[in-house]
């Protein structure tokens, strides 16, 4: 069956191209044809336009996709794969391919492990390391026997739930199974929570039909009932409900969640004298049932403001949409810029030039380029402000000129106030000593805070979704001395952080904190995950003034000096 190729983003095409590149390492093929695998990867994700729209002749002429790429894209677009990977991937066991989740360890390290040593499993990899069979393979020492052992720990203590990126690839192969997108994604992902144990979608669509063409591409059913089907496809868990037209308003409610939040909009129901469920609401008295097509028409009838899916966490928001004084929430359409972005200078792959012109496209009034401190010496940092200032003459999008500056494990900063002063904007952010005890690695933080330099303390808690839990901090100290030292906390939009959480980023917009929101892009296709931090500053009860990037330029060099 064809996959409906409008819903086939860049990204997901990107991903299957370098899982190509992954696959084949793994199998120790041709390091060209990995590296063109991965070249295409990168070029389909920097593409401003849907690849669906594009034939083959017209991704030809995109550089470095050749003829045989360009088939192999037009036919994921189509079939959500490619004939090529599923045949390479037919030849590797699944088991082996797992372990790529395995942190610091790469296809090429998997590769060895898998022909020299014979490690299939998590299991096997863990007894080779325990019985330093690694040592005797080339290039294998003891530093890296730590660094794998670290990686399995963190590998088995991961949750089975999705990131983001992950729910979204998922999401983009099962649209090929609803004609004409005839579905709505409901549960944790809709009221957009950081990650997703399980994938809610409610549909209209004809439920055996539905069921035949999932059960042909593998699905396996793990629960079902008349209006419900529970399966597994490809490792993710997912549910489908299955609603009537007139009815999608309540089903897509309760399908949405969550629990608490169901249960408060139950209460208030029930004082009507009604019974909330997903197909309507009943009424106590004649068992009538009322049934809605949509979810402001079941908000309407109760007499509460429509509230959105991020607020839906019990957290006092039914009582405010009675009194129709919930917030006006922060909007992607009010960011006017990022502070968060690397370049070359330091880890980044993209130029201060690809840069600007990413600005452009976003219509943006600024981004602010934060290269690392410890990779970028004074000197360097001096002349990028220089090429910052000929870069801006060409863009309507203006660089600033800032730095991400390490904060040491003493609580010192990675440059002197002398060149923090020169900076447009100063995020300061812990890279090291993750194993010091909570007081300590939070006084590193409460004292760089205390630096008149310092704007933002970037990624907080220091996450890594799936592959590293936060370090030891005491946020709530560190929330109540932003609020004196008036200084942001950065809402981190990278999908493999969001950091801070939700919670933390209600508890600062209470306490008066600003929040910031950036991307940590390396590279220009990244700039696009604004909208997962908009995401979180919306669970969060953000407004537009809480957020630095919805300020002007102006506004933004006012409130740094």
């Amino acid at each position: 069956m064809g996959t409906p190729e409008r819903l086939v983003t860049n990204r997901y095409v990107a991903e299957r191209l370098a899982f190509m590149g992954r696959l084949l390492d793994i199998a120790g093929g041709d390091r060209y044809r990995i590296r063109a695998y991965e070249w295409a990867a990168r070029q389909i994700e920097r593409l401003s336009i849907p690849v669906a729209e594009l034939n083959e002749e017209q991704l030809a002429r995109i550089p470095g996709i050749g003829v045989r790429i360009a088939g192999q894209i037009r036919e994921t677009a189509a079939t959500g794969s490619f004939g090529e990977l599923e045949d390479l991937r037919a030849t590797i066991p699944g088991s082996v391919i797992e372990l790529l989740g395995v942190p610091g360890l790469g296809p090429r390290t998997l590769h060895t492990l898998w022909k020299k040593l014979g490690v299939l499993t998590v299991d096997d990899l863990e007894r080779a390391l325990k019985g330093h069979r690694l040592r005797a393979l080339q290039g294998f020492g003891a530093k890296k026997e730590e660094a794998i052992g670290r990686g399995i720990r963190q590998f088995r203590q991961r949750s089975d739930r999705l990131t983001r990126p992950q729910a979204d690839a998922v999401i983009g192969s099962v649209a090929a199974f609803f004609p004409d997108g005839q579905y709505t994604v409901a549960g944790g992902y809709r009221r957009g929570t950081s990650t997703i144990g399980r994938i809610d979608l409610v549909t209209t669509v004809e439920r055996d039909a539905l069921m035949h063409r999932l059960q042909a591409a593998g699905a396996a059913i793990t629960g079902k009932s008349a209006e419900e089907v529970s399966l597994s496809l490809g490792g993710a868990r997912l549910n489908v409900r299955f609603t009537d037209p007139d009815r999608r308003g309540t089903a897509l409610l309760c399908a949405t969640g969550s629990r608490g939040f169901l249960a408060r909009l139950a209460a208030v129901a029930l004082e009507q004298g009604c019974r909330l469920g997903p197909d309507g609401l009943e009424d106590s008295a004649s068992d009538r049932l009322r049934t809605f097509g949509s979810e402001e028409e079941v908000f309407s009838f109760l007499g509460l403001a429509a509230v959105p899916p991020e607020l839906r966490e019990d957290r006092g928001e039914v009582e405010l949409a009675l009194r129709h004084a919930l917030p006006d929430l922060v909007d992607l359409s009010d960011i006017r810029g990022d502070l968060h972005a690397h370049t070359t200078a330091s880890d980044g792959h993209q130029s201060l030039e690809d840069v600007a012109e990413a600005g452009d496209a976003r219509g943006y009034e600024y981004i602010v380029v934060t290269d690392h401190s410890s990779r970028v010496r004074p000197e360097a940092l001096a002349k990028q402000q220089g090429d910052i200032e000929r870069v801006n003459r060409r863009h309507t999008c203006q660089l600033l000129a800032g730095s991400e500056v390490d904060i040491r494990s003493d609580g010192t900063l990675g440059y002197p106030n002398s060149v923090l002063a020169d900076l447009d904007l100063v995020i300061a952010s812990v890279h090291s000593g993750f194993g010091q005890g909570e007081d300590v690695l939070t006084r590193r933080v409460l004292t760089a805070m205390e630096n008149e330099h310092v704007d933002i303390i970037g990624h907080p808690t220091g996450r890594l979704l799936g592959r590293r839990p936060p370090h030891a901090i005491d946020l709530a100290r560190v929330i109540s001395h932003a609020a004196v030292t008036g200084t942001a906390l950065e809402i981190n939009a990278s999908p493999h952080r969001l950091d801070l959480d939700d919670f933390y980023i209600w508890h600062a917009k209470k306490k008066g904190v600003k929040l910031a929101a950036g991307t940590d892009a390396h590279r220009a296709g990244e700039f696009s995950n604004m909208r997962y931090g908009i995401m979180l500053a919306r669970r969060g009860w953000c407004t537009p003034g809480d957020i630095l990037n919805t300020f002007s330029l102006s506004e933004l060099l006012e409130w740094r000096s």
